[in-house]
């Protein structure tokens, strides 16, 4: 029972983060919205990391990569999403960015010389065959003028740069660095970064007096990027990741229900048939994990 739970926490509130999401953009520009989210729960985390009296001092070199793995997974990837999500529904947007298992798989072989299967190239093309279906208007008529095709651009953009941001992980966790602390670490270093290109760029730092701006703020912070993750954390060391990671399937469902229910997504058939071939895709890659484990998939 206590394994259904772990699954079910992550499960759910990553699926509903996405929606949550487009709360934080509005008034609010998305690389300040992405900064607060990050550097509150970086802090959460430093403090957990604090009264658990876990390691925090690492060298310069292992923070040169932990600093890496903050600006590509808590940074520049939910820049993004969160500038996505100012055209597309957080549901598209969900999952576009669920096709982020299978760039780790080709990432992995680029940058940590795995093997790729040949099924995993099946997976891929179905799971790109299944965005063409889904978006295959806004492709026809693509521009960079055009708001959908280069929020369609900045959801893969996102999940490229957070499948880097997998790979460096990857590499920290096997030299032995911690998940929790390069975790905590690192989302400050991205929250900061953030705010750095914010203020080079010229992006006014502001805040929306909004409640639900607020609320989603702390929601994102404290249960998308603590609570979820340490769940799945929990569940990945009580039944391992191959299993655990079915749980990037359920996520893109859940998201897409709920752009249906409160972002009036419409269906048509050839969009419901694309959904089926990216999630039968994801399920190819994660099957690939029984018998070799890719890189985690980290989600906050």
């Amino acid at each position: 029972m206590k394994n259904v739970i772990l699954y079910l926490i992550p499960a759910l509130i990553w699926g509903s983060t996405w929606f949550a999401i487009t709360f934080q953009v509005g008034e609010v520009d998305p690389i300040v919205s992405v900064s607060y989210r990050f550097l509150l729960a970086g802090l959460i985390l430093l403090g957990y990391a604090k009264i658990r009296r876990l390691n925090l001092s690492y060298s310069l070199s292992e923070h040169k990569f932990i600093f890496l793995q903050g600006v590509f997974l808590f940074g520049f990837n939910y820049w993004m999403v969160y500038l996505a999500e100012q055209t597309l529904t957080s549901g598209l947007v969900a999952l576009v960015f669920s096709t982020m298992l299978f760039m780790n798989i080709f990432n992995s072989r680029i940058f940590l010389k795995n093997v790729i299967p040949g099924k995993i190239y099946g997976g891929a093309v179905l799971g790109l065959t299944g965005i063409v279906m889904i978006f295959y208007r806004d492709l026809l008529s693509f521009s960079f003028s055009d708001a959908a095709s280069i929020a369609l651009l900045q959801a893969v953009g996102g999940a490229y740069i957070a499948s880097l941001g997998n790979i460096i992980s990857a590499r920290n966790q096997s030299a032995g660095l911690p998940v929790i602390q390069t975790n905590a670490i690192g989302m400050t270093y991205g929250a900061i970064a953030m705010a750095v290109v914010a203020l080079l760029a010229g992006y006014e730092f502001s805040y929306s007096v909004a409640f639900s701006y607020s609320l989603s703020l702390l929601y994102l912070a404290v249960f998308g990027s603590v609570f979820a993750f340490g769940a799945y954390l929990s569940l990945i060391g009580r039944i391992g990741a191959s299993r655990a990671g079915y749980v990037q399937l359920v996520v893109p469902i859940i998201a897409l229900i709920l752009s249906t229910i409160f972002e009036n997504y419409s269906w048509t058939i050839t969009a419901m048939v694309g959904v089926a071939f990216i999630i039968s895709g994801n399920f190819i890659v994660l099957e690939r994990g029984k018998t070799k484990q890719a890189p985690l998939s980290q989600k906050t």
